[in-house]
């Protein structure tokens, strides 16, 4: 009778659904507090919303995913903390985030000594830059490279007979690369840098630098920064009667820039993803469907009353997105599924279409991204 009740028992148990450890743990860091909460926020109820909308499909070969968020508070020392919370006692599959260049540095060794994927949320390049920046073969990213963006600008630059440039940048991690991408290949475009200036990203003033640049006469002003730091001097070069094109960064298309900067956005033109423009698209772009089908689960959800859809607001939907289309191909086992990531082919995403390699951990072009102006209090292709 006994064995009877132990076989009935283990027939109804091998029946049940999978249970909580079947799921697929993903760590996911953003910066929740500190100096980028305005993309590290809706970063992460973007990656939310894109998990939801996975597991209500039935998941990933028929598993759930599951997110354990933390936040970096844009602290270095923060994120590698977690990076190695998520890869050491969460057992993850893989990471999605963080939110900045700083952060990311912090836990790229640390993802490839875990031998975890980590699909990065952040605008710089060495992240996946191997050389003195570290090897990078766990480590991919869903925003546009800094390079990619630069190539963008300068072209635009160039196309409009604009030779002559000065150069503001924040000393952080994303205002040093961005300035160096544009040092090394200004003069491939025709371009000269007529005048050099850095702030700190926390600046409050940016007069004295502007200043100087008046003197050197340039023929427009390109900006490398993030937050209101790019506001910041918009409204400095204004207040100066500095009559010049002001370019900002891909990281910069938000409408809480024109919200900060006021009159003095008029005009400001700068490098972005579709997604800021998504009206103004032709039917026949392949991205159109999926950044309407993104809007659409965004505004439902509410988000856009409280963050309103910027050149971010892809980043982790395409992050997580590039690793569920992996999973489903190569599972979960780590370096099947690091392979699988790098071999993507022609995903299209919110942010672009991807096509990554050994060498290419991002997997944009410079097709990914428009120019666009600030008209009338909104942005625009510009023109």
């Amino acid at each position: 009778m006994k064995k009877t009740i132990v076989a009935a028992l283990a027939l109804v148990l091998l029946a049940l659904p999978a249970v909580a450890q079947e799921t697929i743990k993903l760590g996911a860091f953003f910066d929740l507090s500190g100096r980028a909460a305005f993309i590290g926020t809706p970063t992460k109820l973007v990656a939310e919303m894109v998990v939801d909308k996975i597991n209500a499909e039935g998941g990933i070969n028929g598993r759930k995913l599951e997110l354990i968020i933390g936040d970096t508070e844009a602290n270095p020392a923060k994120a590698a903390s977690l990076a190695k919370k998520f890869i050491h006692k969460d057992k993850v599959v893989a990471i999605i985030g963080p939110t900045m260049t700083d952060t990311g540095m912090a836990v790229k060794a640390i993802a490839n000594a875990g031998k975890t994927p980590i699909l990065m949320t952040v605008g710089g390049d060495p992240v996946i830059m191997g050389e003195q920046f570290g090897p990078f073969d766990w480590v991919f990213k869903s925003p546009q490279r800094s390079r990619t963006a630069v190539e963008r600008l300068l072209g635009y630059l160039r196309d409009k007979g604009l030779s002559r440039i000065a150069l503001l940048s924040a000393a952080d991690g994303f205002g040093k690369d961005g300035a160096g991408w544009i040092e090394r290949l200004s003069a491939s475009y025709g371009i000269e840098i007529v005048a050099r200036e850095s702030f700190g990203a926390r600046d409050s003033d940016m007069t004295a630098q502007l200043t100087k640049v008046r003197a050197a006469a340039p023929q427009a002003l390109v900006v490398w920064t993030i937050g209101p730091a790019g506001a910041i001097v918009a409204k400095n070069a204004l207040q100066l009667g500095l009559a010049l094109p002001l370019f900002q960064c891909h990281g910069l298309p938000d409408p809480k820039y024109i919200e900060l900067a006021g009159a003095a956005s008029e005009g400001n033109r700068m490098p972005a993803t579709k997604l800021l423009v998504a009206d103004q698209l032709p039917d026949a772009d392949r991205q159109k469907p999926v950044i309407a089908e993104f809007i659409r689960l965004y505004r439902e959800r509410g988000y856009d009353q409280q963050f309103p859809i910027n050149t971010h607001s892809g980043y982790a939907w395409d992050a997580i997105l590039l690793l569920a289309n992996a999973i489903r191909q190569a599972g979960t086992e780590a370096e099947a599924l690091r392979q699988a990531i790098e071999n993507t082919r022609d995903y299209v995403g919110v942010s672009g279409i991807y096509n990554l390699n050994a060498l290419d951990h991002n997997g944009l072009d410079v097709d990914s991204m428009v120019m666009v102006e600030v008209k009338n209090g909104r942005f625009v292709l510009a023109d």
